[in-house]
């Protein structure tokens, strides 16, 4: 289960679920703030209300119409206030003077108590707020729960998509998942595990399955031991069953002409400038793949004045 990666937490949690207090929950954007406040709130008394997310993130009259429609359908239940450090001084106010009925569990990415230092946040609503306070590290400080998150993402979308992917990656898999250092932390590895989980359909996840910065940070992990040039490579793992290195060859030499044909709008001199070529040898290459039709006649040939993006 997802709540397995807050197992170190687990005291704090129940001791959350079993009050009406405020919670406090810090941490990076996408590290599972929003989780932490799912699982108190279902384990609490108030399970059968509804539970609110409300993103400080907006503006204005927006912003105050939105707070105060959040506020009353979440009557009864828990709201869960996102970045409440953007919250302004006179909503902070509301929320201090009283909000009914309400269960208010609110996350920062920001330190509030710099905040309250520096007037930007109110000293008595983090009083009221910090009475369970949560930390929760960046996915990078626990990169030994990641084979854990992977499979359970895996059997998510599994169930969601109708796919039959194997919950179990392939080794080269889970370490090229562990040399990266997920800047957009859980929530980027789940957007990253969806994807493939779609495309791929069913079988086991390999490594070649993954987003090539995946590949690039298994690359730098090993410090470029198998590099023989200057060139920055992708990684590439060779599975058990092997590969055909021929296709594998052709595949990703194809794919640069391509994109050097795309970045330079068809343009074959500047394509095998950036391909280090010759354009003769650029344009053989695509006749081979059929992208380019032979000369018939004379009349195939352009005079100077052609406006050609050959």
């Amino acid at each position: 289960m997802l709540e397995n990666q807050f197992s170190i937490q687990s005291d704090l949690i129940e001791k959350a679920a079993q009050t009406e207090q405020g919670v406090l929950i810090n941490g990076e954007t996408g590290t599972g703030k929003e989780l932490i406040a799912r699982i108190i709130h279902n384990r609490s008394s108030r399970a059968n209300g509804n539970f609110v997310v409300m993103n400080c993130a907006l503006s204005g009259e927006i912003l105050e119409a939105e707070f105060q429609s959040k506020m009353e359908t979440a009557a009864g239940g828990t709201i869960f206030i996102e970045e409440i450090n953007e919250l302004p001084l006179h909503l902070q106010a509301k929320l201090v003077q009283g909000h009914g009925n309400t269960r208010i569990i609110a996350s920062s990415s920001a330190n509030l108590q710099e905040s309250v230092s520096d007037k930007l946040f109110r000293s008595d609503l983090f009083a009221k707020l910090s009475y369970v306070n949560f930390s929760i590290p960046a996915l990078r400080e626990r990169l030994e729960q990641i084979p854990t998150l992977v499979s359970a993402y895996i059997e998510k979308f599994n169930r969601l998509t109708g796919s039959n992917v194997s919950s179990t990656p392939s080794p080269e898999a889970i370490d090229a998942l562990t040399s990266y250092n997920w800047p957009g932390n859980i929530r980027e590895l789940e957007h990253a595990i969806e994807r493939i989980v779609i495309v791929k359909g069913q079988g086991t996840i390999e490594a070649s399955d993954l987003p090539t910065k995946i590949f690039q940070a298994a690359q730098n992990a090993m410090n470029g031991i198998g590099a023989n040039s200057d060139v920055d490579f992708p990684r590439m793992f060779l599975s058990e069953k092997g590969v055909d290195l021929k296709a594998v060859v052709t595949a990703f030499e194809n794919h640069l002409v391509d994109q050097a044909l795309a970045r330079t709008s068809g343009n074959k001199n500047r394509a095998s400038m950036l391909l280090g070529l010759n354009r003769t040898t650029l344009v053989e290459k695509l006749r081979k793949r059929g992208m380019i039709t032979p000369l018939k006649s004379n009349s195939d040939f352009r005079g100077p004045m052609s406006t050609s993006n050959e």
